[in-house]
């Protein structure tokens, strides 16, 4: 993992990049890590609850988490959380592509902190 500057707000962008797709009103996102050093930390700051509970007016479904290990990746299943799917909602862009973004917008997690905190 790079070193961070002093005080520096670092987000999952700093350290993964995410691919999506979307069928119906279900989003799948994955995210990797650029570095195999930092995927603790990934783990540590994306969760299925910190999801839910980030976008709660948005992901009206259940969050499901699937952890790669070998991979040095996470997969994400977001039921419910395209206002109905590409075809059915008047947003403009519904797609899971979007889902990306915000994630990767995510600050992480202290990497100093105990390994049972999910970050903000």
């Amino acid at each position: 993992m790079s070193a961070p500057r002093k005080n520096a707000r670092r987000i999952v962008r700093d350290i993964a990049h995410a691919r999506a797709g979307d069928k119906g009103n279900t989003s799948s996102v994955n995210i990797w890590v650029y570095d195999p050093a930092d995927f603790e930390l990934l783990k540590r700051s994306v969760t299925a609850e910190r999801l839910k509970r980030t976008f709660p007016n948005v992901i009206r479904g259940k969050v499901e988490r699937y952890v790669l290990e070998n991979l040095h990746g996470l997969n994400f299943v977001l039921h419910d959380a395209l206002e109905g799917g590409v075809n059915s909602s008047l947003n403009l862009d519904s797609h899971g592509k979007s889902w990306s973004y915000l994630i990767l917008g995510l600050e992480l997690a202290d990497p100093l902190a105990a390994p049972g905190g999910a970050g903000r």
